[in-house]
């Protein structure tokens, strides 16, 4: 199983606030090892926010995004106290889920 996501949701005016570094390599499939070697292509593919048991963001990652990626998203409809879930699935069907509360 992948490392734990940092996750962190924030309330405010009725905005919530959610930052998320997840951890994953994020191969690209171009680079090659030190045989000469490429290395396939190995990525989050999609990525699902929910609040609530209702989903908030859905959005889709490729080959261009970075290692570690960094995640900030903005929505209205949670408040202090709420459950914020975060999920991942990639390229590989590997997955990872973790939660924090809206402070």
């Amino acid at each position: 199983m992948a490392d734990p996501m940092r996750v962190r949701a924030t309330e405010s005016g009725g905005v919530v606030d959610v930052k998320i570094l997840m951890k994953h390599d994020m191969e690209t499939g171009q680079r090659k090892d030190s045989s000469g070697k490429t290395i396939p292509s190995w990525h989050i593919a999609h990525v699902a926010i929910k609040a609530k048991d209702k989903e908030v963001f859905r959005g889709q990652f490729g080959t261009a995004i970075s290692k570690d990626p960094f995640l900030n998203v903005k929505f209205k409809g949670a408040v202090k106290g709420d459950e914020v879930v975060v999920s991942w699935v990639d390229s590989k069907g590997e997955s990872r889920t973790d939660k924090a509360i809206v402070s």
